[in-house]
């Protein structure tokens, strides 16, 4: 015998795009992830038998390259630096192994531009730190392949700890016009000797490397909560 009930008159139907605009404004960033990732997941499941009859096999792969692929140029339009501040970088670095990296299931292709540039935004933002210190390493190893640009980056670090000596040991200070004469002397100095030692380059496969395992780790990696729940003791 089926069953009938009663409306509830306290029950709210909320539409889906006020509860993901109230998810976002309350920091359930994570919630919001997840959401994205399940509707799609339900979506292409629901029209899979659909599609497959009326696409061919090959066509509907490379539609599916296509997408991806466009999902992930999107990201080369945005500014991954827009929503950073000074505090950032002034907290604690996040763990490099189950934060950071994390495991398996901590990554997924995003479903569409917006969800990738979601992550992107919100893990520049919680992992500023880990990427400061990738883009240092990745400069390190960039100066170690190349001696000729280490030499130049020390002799330039040099000319200008040599600048701050001579100040302190001759008084420039009491001379504004030399010592400004003299801080322009080492300006074009420097800027000759890291030219000369291809510093430049060094420095832009540094920044390339970084900003695109920057790029792809933030928009693989599944948003997490802010704050993990501490173990009941």
């Amino acid at each position: 015998m089926p069953m009938a009930f009663s409306s509830n008159p306290l029950s709210l139907s909320v539409p889906d795009a006020a509860f993901e605009t109230w998810l976002r404004d309350t920091g359930y960033l994570e919630v919001v992830d997840q959401r994205t990732s399940d509707l799609h997941r339900l979506s292409s499941g629901g029209d899979s038998s659909s599609t497959t009859a009326s696409i061919p096999s090959n066509s509907f792969f490379f539609v599916s390259i296509l997408s991806h692929l466009g999902t992930l140029l999107s990201l080369f339009t945005l500014n991954p630096f827009s929503k950073l501040t000074s505090d950032d970088f002034s907290g604690p670095t996040p763990s490099w192994t189950l934060a950071f990296v994390g495991f398996c299931d901590s990554y997924s292709f995003p479903s569409s531009s917006s969800q990738a540039r979601l992550r992107v935004h919100e893990n520049v933002k919680r992992y500023a730190r880990n990427y400061a210190t990738l883009f240092i390493i990745c400069f390190a190893c960039s100066l170690y392949q190349m001696p000729i640009a280490l030499v130049g980056l020390i002799s330039s670090l040099a000319l200008w700890d040599l600048l701050r000596f001579c100040s302190d040991k001759w008084r420039v200070d009491r001379y504004p016009v030399v010592r400004q004469a003299l801080i322009h002397t080492v300006q074009c100095a420097t800027a000759v000797v890291l030219f000369c030692s291809n510093v430049q380059f060094a420095l832009f496969c540094a920044l390339g490397v970084s900003y695109a395992v920057m790029i792809l780790h933030a928009s693989f990696r599944k948003l997490t909560p802010a704050k993990q729940p501490t173990p009941a003791r």
